[in-house]
């Protein structure tokens, strides 16, 4: 799955320590995630977009796309 999580977190000048207390998960999540080693589970996906004020497709996207 493709994500811009990075490009969102970084127009916010957040580290990846600072987004993942916000969401309650450890900083090697945000990392995995970002580099796209790592699928968030949809109660996180939605946790994310919630956080950042966007619907989940304008954050995560299908390989390919």
């Amino acid at each position: 799955m493709n994500n811009r999580l990075k490009i969102l977190r970084a127009e916010r000048s957040w580290t990846q320590a600072n987004l993942a207390e916000c969401l309650g998960v450890t900083r090697q999540t945000i990392n995995a995630i970002e580099k796209g080693k790592y699928d968030p589970s949809l109660p996180l996906a939605f946790k994310i977009a919630a956080l950042f004020g966007v619907p989940i497709e304008a954050i995560f996207s299908p390989d390919g796309e």
